[in-house]
């Protein structure tokens, strides 16, 4: 068994070393393989089930509005098809008051016919949505519990109809669980705890063989592994057993995510890999059964425990599935903004719009003294190693004091674009909230461009008058997680004088590999 299983580890390393040296480096590869990470962006926290022959996953996003629901036909490749909200109706969320708030690692669920999204805020509480078409709408956010510190809920309805809430505590554990109306909307009592570990949270419930089974990250987010619980009854006492980690690889703290079948009958299983700038990635891992536990990844070192694979065959490969990814480019020539786009808090619906000036997004400025603070600030993911975001602006409409163009954020606030003062218009450079004038600039149209080096965590930002030479501007600059999130793209336009002026973005274009 030994030979075979290291003649078989010997293939796939042989056939990752082929692979990577082809131009695609990340995800399907085309040829029924892929390669780690399967979503090279910052869709952290993620949960992911099935339903039918289908896969949904959900993400947190902190304080970037819409959670988005992505779809799958193969668990590779994914395209986003809703968000799950479109404002936070807190105090602080209209002026830019809770970088690092708002949902946290959630849970999504498909019971009775429809499709439970459960999230934490860390201050306002335990939140539910449900639908029962993923694609949406989705209902209002209901608030289960009104209650700070919590985090990680995972909702379960067990076979004989009675429903639980496992969830953890802001700072990660102990892990409590609760009894809940059947649905979905109340929780029966205070919770009792069933599981204290080494920074423990991330929880996620599963039954299987008459074994009620917890997932649950430990150890932090850059360090820590993958602990599967089980016992037979749900409340415990629990075994635990340690089913992923770091290992020899270069993959840190490979955990938090979810354990998902095939109509096959295959299992795998979906984890974030925190990295620097584009923040926690997405990968997935084969997983196999042995003695009723899960055995995630492959057992390199032989001691026991799964370390992520590089590269491995697809699920279902006999599958034909396109090779996508989540959505980018953008040419506003829609009615609605598209799915990939978040706002920066809660968004000031009369002071952007997609039909004022058909094809183009005209943003109005809000009062901001810098773009951190600015309102109505778009964002999108980085995605890819190498990536060139371009956008095209009319600033004829600019009023004194109004700033706006693009920006590459994560730690840094950085953006380009241009500043109206005193009757002149200035390409200007702002670098978390140091403002510099460049030159004075004439005409209507720029086009603006940012350059991401994800793996020398190089940023650049240029500009050109015609679409064709592009001049630097600047220096090149490093990002960091940040808030929570990886390294973010968007658009961008606030007046530091008070209300007023437009910026018209005609198209945003989006590459990367």
């Amino acid at each position: 068994m030994r030979f075979f299983f290291l003649a078989f580890l010997f293939v796939l390393l042989f056939l990752s070393e082929k692979v990577q040296g082809q131009a695609v480096s990340w995800g399907d590869q085309g040829n029924g393989t892929y390669i780690n990470p399967i979503l090279n962006a910052d869709y952290s926290d993620p949960d992911v089930i099935r339903v039918g022959d289908k896969y949904y996953m959900v993400c947190s996003d902190f304080h970037y509005i819409g959670m988005p629901v992505l779809e799958s036909d193969d668990m590779v490749n994914w395209r986003i098809i809703s968000q799950v909200y479109n404002r936070f109706d807190f105090p602080g969320w209209d002026n830019n008051e809770n970088y690092g708030g708002g949902s946290w690692a959630p849970a999504i669920r498909f019971h009775d016919g429809k499709f439970w999204i459960y999230f934490c805020t860390p201050r306002e509480g335990l939140m539910m949505s449900t639908a029962t078409d993923p694609h949406g709408p989705w209902t209002p956010l209901h608030c289960v519990k009104n209650i700070g510190g919590w985090e990680d809920p995972c909702p379960f309805w067990d076979e004989d109809g009675q429903a639980y809430m496992g969830r953890s505590q802001l700072g990660a554990g102990p892990i409590y669980l609760h009894r809940m109306t059947p649905d979905g909307k109340t929780l029966l009592d205070d919770g009792k705890i069933i599981y204290t570990g080494p920074v423990a949270e991330g929880t996620k419930f599963y039954k299987r063989h008459g074994y009620y089974y917890l997932s649950i990250p430990e150890g932090g987010v850059g360090e820590g592994w993958q602990t599967i619980l089980r016992s037979k009854n749900i409340y415990g006492p629990y075994e635990k057993k340690v089913v992923l980690e770091q290992g020899n690889t270069t993959v840190n703290g490979p955990h938090q995510g979810a354990l998902v079948d095939t109509p096959e009958g295959e299992w795998w299983f979906f984890h974030f890999q925190l990295t620097e700038p584009l923040g926690r990635v997405v990968h997935l891992q084969p997983v196999c059964w042995m003695e009723n536990w899960p055995v995630i990844g492959v057992d390199m070192d032989m001691n026991g425990i799964g370390e992520p694979v590089k590269v491995w065959t697809k699920p279902g490969v006999s599958k034909s599935v396109l090779v996508s990814h989540p959505q980018t480019t953008d040419d506003f020539n829609s009615y609605t903004l598209g799915l990939q786009w978040q706002f920066n808090h809660n968004p000031v619906n009369t002071h952007w719009s997609l039909n004022e000036r058909r094809g183009w997004l005209a943003l109005k400025a809000l009062k901001a003294a810098t773009l951190r603070e600015s309102r109505n600030m778009l964002t999108q993911k980085c995605m890819g190693y190498l990536s060139t975001a371009t956008v095209l602006l009319d600033f004829s409409a600019l009023a004194d004091g109004q700033r706006g163009g693009l920006f590459c954020t994560g730690s840094l606030y950085n953006g380009i674009g241009i500043s109206r003062e005193e009757g002149k218009n200035y390409l200007y450079l702002e670098k978390n909230g140091d403002v510099q004038q460049v030159k004075m600039v004439s005409g209507k149209k720029i086009y603006l461009r940012v350059m991401l080096d994800a793996k020398k965590n190089r940023c650049q930002l240029f500009y050109s008058f015609d679409n064709c030479n592009f001049i630097l501007c600047g220096d090149a600059y490093s990002l960091k997680f940040g808030d929570w999130k990886g390294a973010r793209v968007g658009l961008y336009s606030y007046n530091t004088l008070g209300i007023g002026g437009k910026c018209y973005f005609d198209w945003f274009n989006y590459d990367f590999n």
